[in-house]
This record gives C-alpha cells, structure tokens and sequence, in this order.
C-alpha cells in the first residue's frame, strides 16, 4: 500500500484509532495508521517498579502548562498502542444510566445523541475482539447484555478471595472486574502486577496486540510511526480535509487522504485541530461551535488503602474485584457516587514514588498488610474547562466539579472498609499530572452549535473529517471509558463502511 495517498488516514493507534482500522480493514479500502511514537521494545524497566514509577522510564518529556501558567509532565504514552500499553485492562461497559440526563451532587450529567441500546451490539463486538474475561450477573448495575463474555474471568488470588467474602459479608455485591488479559501469559514473564506496568506481547490485550494487530493482517492497512501529527490542511474552500500535515524524523511532510480520523487522545486531537486555525476557520478547524477543546474531563480517583495489622496481602496481580453498589447513589438517597475497583498491587516501590522520606523498609510493611483501590467519581462537562494553544504549548485549564460526590463515596468506602475489619484507611487523590481518562474536547451530539461532531464522530464543519477516541464523550461517566470507546469506534467502522457502499 501507497503512503503517499491512502483512502483513509488515521491519527494515533490507541484505543479508537486501533479499533477503528480493524473495523474499516475488511472493506478493502487502504488505510495508513499513523503514530507519533515507536513500538515499545522489551527491556528489563518493563517489569521493573522502581523503574517505572520512581525513574519514569517510559514517559515522555512533554510538557503541558497549567493555567496558571504551571509546567507539567502529563504522563501521557506515545507508543504503538498509545496509552493502552500501560491500561489497567479493564473493560467495562456504562451503565444504562450513563447515556441518560442525571442530576448529580455537582449538577446535571447530560444525555447522550445515542442510547445505550445503539452501543449495546458494539460492546459485545469489542469484548469479543478484546478477548474479556468476566462474568455476567454479579453487578446489580450492569446493563442488559446480549452475548455473555468469551472468556471466564480472572481468578481471585487467595487474600483478595478473602476480601470478596468480606465484603459480601456485609450484604455488598463485589464483581469479578472485566478485563484483557491472560494471567499466566503475564506472569510467566515476571511476576508483577499489569495495572501501569507496559505491555510487550505478555498477555495483556491492548490496542496494539489487539486491534491493531488484526488490521495491520490485511494488505490494504499499513502503520507509519515517528509521525508526529501537527495540525490537518483544509481544502482551498476550507470544506474538506485535504492533508495531514506532521513532523518525522526532523523534517515536515503531508499525506492526502480522501477520509482523516483523529484518534489522538481528548487533549491532543483537540490541540490539533486548534492548530488549524487560519482565517476561514479563526477559532480552529471543526470549530464553528466554539467547542472544540472545551468541556474536558477527567475522573474524580482517589486511591485507598485499607490496612489491617492482622492480614497479609500476599497477592502479585490483585486487581480482579469492583464493587458498584454506590454507583446510582446509596441508602441515605445521595445521588451517584461512583466506581470502586482494585488497584493492581502496590509494592514499597510503588509507594516510594509517593513518598521519597519514608524508608523503604517501612513502606513495605505498609503494602503487606494493605489492600489498594481505586476510587473513581464522575466530573462533569464544564465549557471553561478546556484545553487551549498557546502558541505552540498546551494549556490544560481542568476545573474539578462534582466533588462532593467523591467526598461522599471515600467517607462511605471508609465506613466499608472498616466494617469489614481494616481499621486503617489511608486516601491519596490523584493530580493533574495523571489525565488517565481524560475525555470530552470534542463532543458529540445532534445540535451542530453545540456539538463538533455528529452521532457517528463526523465533524459537522468538514464531511471528512472523524474523531473517534474519548473526545466525543458527552460525560465521563464513572467507570474505565476504554470499552466504550471501542465500541463507538466499531459502531463508527460500520458507519463509514455502509456510506461508502452507498456512495
């Protein structure tokens, strides 16, 4: 396949992007996936803690600013596979609830263009190419389910099984987390956890050895990386999307595509399209609603660490439980507050990065007698919470909502906790610099002055033009987005596919 003028380019090889050329692969048309990273190579740092969380190993030294005018290092990945390759590997579908108008201790949730049931057959589509191992029924939330997961789930270690009695004990309903990945492939590389560690073909199914793997087993797909996209070239009458223009190897290039797709994450695809900026399009390309880059959201995570002198957590992975009963609200009738799922298991080396003062030693003692969590809230859709240029940096003006929620949820988890006989609660939020979930910049919905994009991820601005990758969310939603994400990507495929049939 030409690189010069494919059918179809698609920016970033993430979740979206990946899934997407899987989906669009089967119709012949020639589509070039394009990375602004390499492939992640093997390396003793992959399964090394220190070396990851202490020495940041594998991120990269990009800087956004604050709107303060504060640098940071964002901790996004730029690696085939984008940041999957360090995912947690849970893939969960929203709720039913999700997709409806919710009123929220922060505000109102909006409703999506598009209903759970629309999304419903692409879930199962994307479960079934990530290889989920899970089980139906356990969650009083989940939403109704037309095929049942390919796999079972992953087993319980022996401690954390303990836990699940605990917590069932006290009339809760803990569920085997959904997730993609082979255990034993994983540990019979090295045995650690794969929660933040990186994937190198070691059991863990992330966008790369996923999707991507698949698309790229078709001739008409190829994949062009060190490409490092910087903004897209409209057509003389600004209508369509006549080139990508990006940065490789110190020199800058352009492709033409009759089709452009940015998968490059919330705060980048946003960003590029801002770069577009010129004088028919003032505010940025896919821009006439003054949207794009606005309304961006991130999680509300706290993390929780439930210590009891008595027990031994002795578990390598641990990350197989969530628990939902606070999802849709509680028993004092406060409204929803949110998600709680194991961490994978946090080692004094892990802590460390936390907590340079604290011996080594100490820590360890700690992270033996501690069960870790992740407390997860939604925030909520505000348009001054935003990502903007300025000039060539990236300003990320994140304003929380919905705080009260997340407040509620740690006091109700510590109550829990507690209960089940851990009598030391340790909480730490997490910060800016951890935009994991980041999502919202380029919405979609059915009112082109509000929205950029329509029901299937088109840019209403420019015909040609998708942005199929967390962008689109019209809320955060309060539970891992990576499957949704997948299954819109499908869903848009099938799209695409159907209006070139008719075209």
């Amino acid at each position: 396949m030409g690189l010069d003028r494919p059918e179809t380019v698609i920016v970033g090889s993430g979740i979206g992007g990946a899934t997407l050329a899987a989906g669009l692969a089967p119709s012949g048309t020639s589509i070039l996936v394009m990375e602004r990273g390499e492939r992640l190579r093997d390396s003793d740092a992959c399964r090394d803690a220190r070396a990851i969380f202490q020495d940041g190993a594998f991120r990269p030294p990009e800087v956004w600013h604050d709107a303060a005018g504060r640098p940071l290092n964002p901790g996004n990945y730029y690696y085939v596979g984008g940041n999957s390759k360090f995912y947690g590997a849970v893939m969960i579908r929203f709720r039913r609830e999700d997709f409806l108008a919710t009123e929220l201790d922060g505000g109102l949730s909006p409703a999506w263009p598009i209903t759970y049931d629309d999304l419903e057959p692409y879930y199962g589509r994307a479960e079934a190419l990530f290889e989920v191992r899970g089980l139906r029924g356990a969650d009083p939330t989940e939403p109704p389910c037309s095929t049942g997961y390919p796999h079972p789930p992953v087993p319980d270690e022996p401690a954390i099984a303990q836990i699940r009695e605990r917590l069932a004990r006290l009339g809760l309903h803990p569920f085997s987390l959904p997730l993609c990945v082979d255990v034993e492939r994983w540990l019979a590389r090295a045995p650690t956890p794969w929660d933040a560690f990186p994937n190198v073909d070691a059991g863990k199914m992330d966008a790369e050895t996923g999707p991507l793997a698949l698309a790229l087993s078709y001739p008409n797909v190829g994949l062009l990386t060190g490409a490092h996209v910087r903004r897209l070239i409209p057509d003389k009458a600004g209508a369509r999307i006549a080139a990508v223009e990006y940065e490789q190897a110190g020199e800058i290039r352009r492709v033409e595509a009759e089709t452009v797709v940015l998968s490059a994450g919330a705060v980048n695809s946003a960003a590029i399209l801002l770069a577009g900026a010129d004088e028919a399009h003032p505010a940025g390309l896919a821009n006439s609603s003054d949207q794009v880059g606005r309304n961006f959201m991130n999680h509300n995570s706290s993390a929780m660490l439930a210590v009891d002198p008595r027990f031994v957590n002795d578990s390598i992975y641990q990350k197989t439980l969530g628990l939902n009963d606070f999802y849709l609200g509680d028993e004092a009738r406060r409204p929803a507050l949110g998600n709680v799922q194991l961490l994978g298991r946090v080692s004094a080396a892990i802590l460390k990065a936390n907590l340079r003062w604290a011996p080594e030693f100490l820590l360890a003692l700690l992270a033996r007698h501690a069960v870790d969590w992740y407390l997860m809230s939604e925030d909520l859709p505000d348009p001054q919470s935003r990502v903007r240029l300025d000039g060539c940096r990236i300003v990320l003006d994140w304003r929380r909502s919905n705080m009260g929620a997340h407040a509620a949820l740690i006091a109700r988890m510590r109550e829990v906790f507690r209960a089940a006989g851990f009598p030391i609660v340790l909480t730490k939020p997490f910060d800016k610099r951890t935009p994991s979930h980041q999502c919202g910049t380029v919405r979609f919905g059915t009112d082109p002055g509000s929205a950029p994009l329509d029901p299937f991820c088109r840019t209403y601005d420019h015909p040609n033009l998708f942005v199929v990758d967390a962008s689109f969310l019209s809320s955060s939603a309060a539970v891992n987005p990576a499957l949704t994400i997948a299954a819109q990507a499908l869903r848009v495929a099938n799209h695409i596919r159907q209006r070139d049939l008719q075209a």
